[in-house]
Parts: structure tokens; sequence; C-alpha cells
């Protein structure tokens, strides 16, 4: 690896939640500029709300922009944990309303199946995804690939599908939901730009633990650490 990635930290969080706007207003706007249809990829948690709400209030095309999910639980969307409602309720709103959200959660049999269904679901849009946002786990996972889950392989695999099944152990930070959606790794990384958006001392730890020697299994993150250092990195206590 040429180098590594680069943390920008900043004195709070919404100073760190304008500026990963920013990033994703120009890059969203640029990519419109080129073609008819922008895509953003974007992540549940805590950390992204204020962003969220920030973006939905930017005069961009809404219109012509993806909305999809970087992971899901596998829940449907008015169950407690789904990432889709969240995103519902923090970005589709305002000038965002008129987005269009793609969810990864259908009616499958099961979670393999529903893996399967999301793939062809998204394989309609046009690839690579503009924009991916991403958070960090206090246990070193991103998306949903979580450490030494059933599935991880798969879903970080060069020939992985678009989005893959993974059941991760479970632990604090899954909770009882341990069946995930995922995009896989080569979606992620093929992105046009990828923001990595973390905040307190804990997560920075995780961080920079994972740019040190180690396994991927160990700390997820590293994965896509390793593969895009250009990834932009935002980080605030």
């Amino acid at each position: 690896m040429a180098h590594d990635p680069q943390l920008t930290a900043f004195s709070d969080r919404d100073a760190l939640a304008v500026a990963l706007v920013d990033q994703v207003e120009a890059a969203l706007a640029s990519a419109l500029a080129a073609k008819e249809r922008a895509s953003l990829a974007v992540s549940g948690g805590s950390s992204p709300r204020t962003a969220y709400g920030l973006l939905a209030k930017r005069p961009l095309p809404w219109d012509r922009i993806d909305v999809v999910l970087v992971d899901e639980r596998w829940v449907p969307p008015d169950a407690e944990g789904s990432n889709e409602a969240f995103v519902k309720e923090t970005l589709i709103k305002d000038a965002a309303n008129h987005a269009r959200l793609i969810g990864l959660w259908s009616d499958a049999e099961d979670l393999r199946a529903g893996a399967d269904a999301a793939s062809q679901a998204l394989a309609t849009l046009t690839m690579p995804f503009d924009v991916v946002l991403l958070g960090l786990g206090p246990d070193g996972h991103t998306a949903s690939w979580f450490p030494h889950a059933e599935g991880l392989a798969e879903a970080l695999a060069d020939d992985a599908p678009l989005v893959a099944a993974v059941r991760a152990v479970q632990s604090e930070v899954t909770g009882a939901l341990t069946e995930r959606l995922t995009l896989s790794l080569p979606v992620v990384a093929a992105s046009s730009m990828i923001g990595l958006l973390m905040t307190g001392e804990a997560k920075r730890a995780v961080f920079e633990k994972a740019l040190e020697d180690g396994e991927v299994e160990d700390l997820p993150v590293r994965a896509i650490l390793r593969r895009r250092p250009d990834i932009w990195v935002g980080w605030a206590p």
C-alpha cells in the first residue's frame, strides 16, 4: 500500500457533519453534470444523523438521485432496527424527499434469498456508485462486515455478489439482530467517493489499530482501508 488513509479531525460533530455534506454534495453534483442519474449509498447508526439532516436540505436535483442502503438487518422496514426506516426518517425528507430510495429487505423466504433479491434490485442501477458513506463500529466492523461472521469471506471476495448475506457473531455491538444484508467489498471499493464517518475516542483508536498489520477478519474495516487508501475519513470527539 502506497500510503495509509488520512484522518481529518474536526473540533466537534457539527463541523464534521458540515464537512462531510459538502463533500457529498460536490460529488453528487459532479456526477449529475456527467450523467442522468447519480447514486448515494448510506449507512445507519447514530453518527450520520446530523449529516443526513443537513444533506436533505441541500438544493440538489434529488429526483435524479438513487439512495440505497449500505447494509440492512433482516427485518421489514416497519420493524425496530430497520436501517431503511432510519434513512427515511433522517434523509428522505425536505428537498431529498424527491430522491428514490431502494431498500435491501424483501419478503424473500430467507436471508440468502433476500441477498439474491437485493442484488437483482441493485443491478438495475448504473454502477459504480457515486458516493458510499460508511461508519465504524467499536468492534472494527463497517457496513455489515462483522469480525469472523458467517459469510464475511464471501462478502469480501473479489467475485462477491452485489449484496451478501452475513450472520454476525452476537455481541453488544450486533444486538440480537445478527442476520444482515450488506454491500460487498467490490461494490464499495469501486465507488467514486467513499466517506468514513466516526465519532468518539474509542472509534478513533479502532481506526488507528486497523491501519496496523493484522488480519482483516479481526477488524474488517481493514478491507476497505487497504483497498481504497484515498477514502475520506472524518472524525470528531
